[in-house]
């Protein structure tokens, strides 16, 4: 895909993982980078788990599995990264672990190795010009399960150019994804919707408007969303959750985006969700149960 033939991923959660499961399924060579080694194995057998279920279902072949599976390559130095044709920095979603990531990778890339971050909500613009090639930068939004998802939101920075662009698009559509356009605003467009309605939902917690059942519960029947809000904070992560209310915040200055002094409580206590065994479900047991 224009020039492009493998694929360096750095950062091997859950986020990392899907981009590799994805981006190896469809045909490049992966190198997968993270600061724990001990990540990258767990990251390695959590694909192989998913592909096996892909398997189940009928969506890929054993054949195909064993292909992917085979593409992908553990990087556990940051330099080995920067020979790939393109890097996608997938790593926790704060402004400066993605810079202090890019200017530890430039002095290693490539002369046409293109970059491109999956941040959530951070300006395109300001992570790449901690670059040394910010016209050859773009965001990448993978959407979480990145395997089941099929939304990739493109960002422009103000520097990228136009075959940086092109080569960005066509590489998620190579992929099986359908692209969307976002301008370069705090959060883009799906968390700049999608991330105040759960901060909303936890404020109506917060107040003691409903329960967390009562919340989502209405959420699931009375709008018709497959997850309730306080449950998809949950999956997502209530730690990005509000990193992204605070980039909302703070990049536009309106006080709807204050995020909820609740949602600061839970992250503090480390009650981070899923993840953590803990947010607004408990998951320590045979079936969730709600902490308030």
């Amino acid at each position: 895909m224009s020039g492009i033939r493998s694929v360096g991923v750095i950062g091997a959660g859950q986020m990392g993982s899907g981009i590799a499961h994805v981006v190896a399924l469809g045909g490049y060579d992966v190198l997968l980078h993270d600061v724990s080694p001990d990540r990258i194995v767990a990251s390695r057998d959590l694909i192989g788990r998913n592909m096996t279920r892909q398997v189940s279902r009928e969506i890929i072949t054993p054949q195909e599995m064993e292909a992917a599976l085979g593409r992908i390559h553990a990087s556990p130095e940051l330099q080995a990264v920067g020979a790939a044709d393109l890097v996608i920095e997938a790593a926790t979603e704060s402004e400066e672990v993605k810079k202090s990531i890019f200017r530890a990778l430039s002095p290693h890339l490539g002369e046409r190795t293109l970059l491109a971050s999956n941040t959530s909500s951070i300006s395109i613009t300001r992570l790449a010009a901690a670059t040394d090639r910010p016209e050859r930068f773009i965001g990448l939004h993978f959407m979480n399960p990145v395997p089941l998802m099929k939304l990739v939101e493109i960002i422009r920075g103000i520097a990228t150019d136009a075959p940086t662009y092109e080569t960005a698009v066509n590489f998620a559509r190579s992929l099986g994804k359908t692209t969307a356009n976002a301008e370069d605003f705090p959060a883009f467009i799906v968390n700049r919707v999608l991330v105040p309605m759960i901060n909303e939902a936890i404020y109506t917690l917060y107040e003691g408007v409903g329960t967390v059942e009562a919340i989502d519960t209405a959420m699931k029947l009375g709008a018709n969303h497959p997850m309730g809000p306080l449950e998809l904070g949950d999956f997502i992560g209530l730690d990005t959750v509000l990193s992204i209310m605070n980039v909302l915040y703070e990049g536009l200055a309106d006080s709807k985006y204050r995020p909820c002094p609740l949602l600061t409580k839970y992250v503090e206590a480390g009650w981070l969700g899923r993840k953590a065994g803990r947010g607004f479900y408990d998951y320590r047991g045979e079936a969730p149960v709600p902490t308030r």
